[in-house]
């Protein structure tokens, strides 16, 4: 049985959840509200204040859903209570951010600005070099920081570009002059 897939998710205070038909799910919270439906093998209860996912069968299929479902089952109760965040930190001599309205306005050594329009559910705030990326679907958080961190990961030699707060990169070697003539 699935370690995580047992575990009961406990639904607090001020959070909603609706059971529908074809294992579609509700969650409505402080934060805004969340759906999703879930595969038929899957089979989700309501126990009291607690959601418990099980699983219809033994068959490989439901063993590997068993697990997904139940950790993203609790990502939406999270999400809608406290929200999801992820921090980004810019280095390098000029890289920049800034915050135009929503949108975000990086420089990061190209010849023109880079402008970055956040969809639905998400926001940016800034704190000096670090660009926090906010919102309740941790997938969607997840899924715009890793965009941002694309458009100039650090590179080996002098660690310039976007990063993970906490990320570390290996540093290279750069070139050595000749040695002896």
């Amino acid at each position: 049985m699935s370690r995580i897939g047992r575990q009961p998710i406990a639904i607090p205070a001020g959070v909603q959840v609706t059971l529908g038909d074809d294992n579609a799910v509700l969650v409505k919270g402080p934060r805004g509200e969340m759906g999703r439906s879930f595969p038929s093998i899957i089979r989700l209860e309501r126990d009291g204040e607690q959601l418990v996912v099980s699983r219809g069968s033994e068959e490989t299929a439901a063993k590997a859903l068993h697990g997904l479902s139940r950790t993203l089952l609790s990502n939406m109760v999270t999400g809608v209570t406290t929200g999801f965040t992820k921090t980004l930190e810019v280095q390098g001599v000029g890289y920049r951010a800034q915050l135009q309205g929503a949108n975000l306005q990086l420089a990061l050594g190209f010849s023109h600005p880079v402008h970055v329009t956040p969809p639905e559910g998400i926001s940016f705030t800034l704190e000096g070099p670090r660009i926090h990326v906010q919102g309740i679907d941790k997938e969607m958080v997840g899924q715009v920081a890793a965009n941002i961190r694309k458009l100039r990961p650090p590179e080996p030699y002098k660690g310039k570009g976007v990063r993970y707060l906490g990320e570390r990169v290996r540093r290279k070697a750069g070139k050595t002059g000749k040695v002896g003539k």
